[in-house]
Parts: C-alpha cells; structure tokens; sequence
C-alpha cells in the first residue's frame, strides 16, 4: 500500500493483481511526529497517524495510474458518513475500481476504533456509500474487538461486497533506559510475521459465521501465508509488510511458492483451497 503512483507502479509490474492506495481523507494530514515507526523482533510498531495529501490533490496520483490500466482500490477514511461519501464519490469519479472503507485505525484520534466498533455506524456508513456509489465496497475491520463477527454482520447487512481483515494489532513499545514509550504518540499499531495468527483466526470466524467476500490481511510474506488465508476463508489477499521483508518483487516469489505447493498436492485450481479448513 502506497500513496505515490510511481511506488504504486512498481509495485503492480512486480506481479500484484491489484493495488490499494494508502487511506485518503478530506484533508491533508500530516500525521504524527517521530518517531513513528519501529521494527520489533517479529513485526513493525507504526503509529504514523494516517499521513495523506487529502482527496483533492490524489486526483492525478489517480489519473496517472489509470493511464497504466492499473486496477485500484481506493482506501478512504473519515469521521461520519457524510465524508465517507464525499471521499467515495470523488474516487469513484477519480476512476478506482474498488473502494476500502478504512474503520479499523488503532491510533488515528476521531478515526477508526471509533468508528469500527459500533456496528450501528459500521451499518450506516456501509450502506450509504454503497448507495452513492457503482463500484464494489470493502469494508476493513480492526482484530481489536471482542464483536469482530457483529461488526462483519454489520458490513454484510450495509451492503458490502467484502470484509478486509485484518488491519494492525493495537500495541505499545518502551523504551528500558528512557523509561517512556518508543512512539510519539504512544501507542501504535503492530504488523508483520506476529500478527499472521490473529488475521487467520479472525477470516476463519467470519467465514464460519457470514456468507461473504473475505480479504484477508496481516504477516503475509510467504505463498505458504496465502494458502493458509485461503484455507481459512479468504478469496483474496493483501500484503503490506512482506514487501519491507523480501523486496518488491515479493510478490512474484509468492506467486512461484504458491504455484510449486499446488503442483506439489495436485491442486489443479486455486479455488479448491478456499474454505478448506471449514470441515
């Protein structure tokens, strides 16, 4: 995920199927200070604060990726309905193919959790954009609740066409010798390898609950990781942190890797695999 269409293009010649912008809001916004990233032993801290140019000036990041026949999946963020459907109306018109409908920010104050956990607002939200706009909707929820199933049902019940799951795992990092956190703004969200578990679990009881597309997200860097999402539930994926870990081309490494598994267990159809685990 990216905000810049030169990144993004590289990304998508190096074998994504698709590419999801970085979330976009009404406004510009700077994001929080630094420190706001930091690797831990198994995965990345960030509390960067959702950093974005603002919906007016993406316009020609969108343009010129259109001008590649790129597919794009616009992520958008805001703090009612109402941007909501500001902010899907104008990347629709921008040309996306999608639109993700960021809910789930662990650290971005008056976004995300905020949002995310009332499954009334999840609902409205959802369901006005949906009415406003042409292009399937992705809603992406947060592994931070204890009614992960409700908020998905929410999705479902506004319309959506798919869940993305997950986004980071709210967690914290301090600092022994300072004796104060290691982020700016204290508290952060964690991504890569250690958050694998956690997305899979949260794809598989939504799977089992709620008859719906499932994305699944969170420590993918392997096609080992992707069969395990698609096995899961998951009919889709999205990687993030594995392009940190093995390089931009990751993705046609795990296009291979997932290629030899199937020879490897006679699978003539990525498709079998989708669900499996659900016996």
């Amino acid at each position: 995920m990216d905000e810049d269409a030169g990144s993004m293009e590289r990304i998508f010649n190096n074998g994504a199927g698709a590419i999801v912008t970085k979330s976009i809001g009404l406004k510009p916004r700077d994001g929080y200070p630094n420190p706001t990233i930091i690797e831990l032993e198994h995965g990345i801290l960030n509390a960067v604060g959702l950093p974005n140019p603002g919906i007016e000036n993406f316009k020609d990041e969108i343009l010129t990726l259109k001008k590649s026949n790129i597919p794009i999946i616009g992520s958008i963020f805001g703090s009612d309905s109402k941007e909501f459907v500001t902010l899907a109306k104008k990347m629709q018109n921008y040309g996306v193919n999608a639109l993700e409908l960021n809910m789930s920010c662990p650290h971005a104050k008056g976004y995300g959790l905020e949002i995310g956990c009332d499954p009334d607002l999840v609902k409205e939200i959802t369901s006005q954009v949906k009415k406003s706009t042409k292009i399937p909707i992705f809603v992406k929820i947060s592994p931070n609740l204890s009614n992960i199933i409700d908020i998905a049902k929410s999705a479902k019940e506004g319309n959506a066409d798919g869940i993305v799951a997950i986004n980071t795992v709210k967690a914290m990092k301090i600092n022994l010798e300072l004796k104060i956190p290691v982020l700016s703004n204290k508290i952060g969200g964690y991504s890569g390898n250690a958050i694998k578990p956690i997305g899979i679990r949260c794809v598989y009881e939504i799977k089992e609950n709620i008859d719906i597309q499932i994305i699944g997200v969170g420590g993918i860097t392997t096609g080992n990781d992707v069969i395990e999402y698609f096995m899961a539930g998951a009919s889709a994926v999205q990687i993030g942190s594995g392009i940190y870990y093995r390089g931009v081309d990751v993705f046609k490494k795990i296009k291979n890797e997932i290629i030899s598994w199937m020879k490897s267990h006679n699978i003539d159809n990525i498709s079998e695999l989708i669900g499996v685990a659900h016996k």
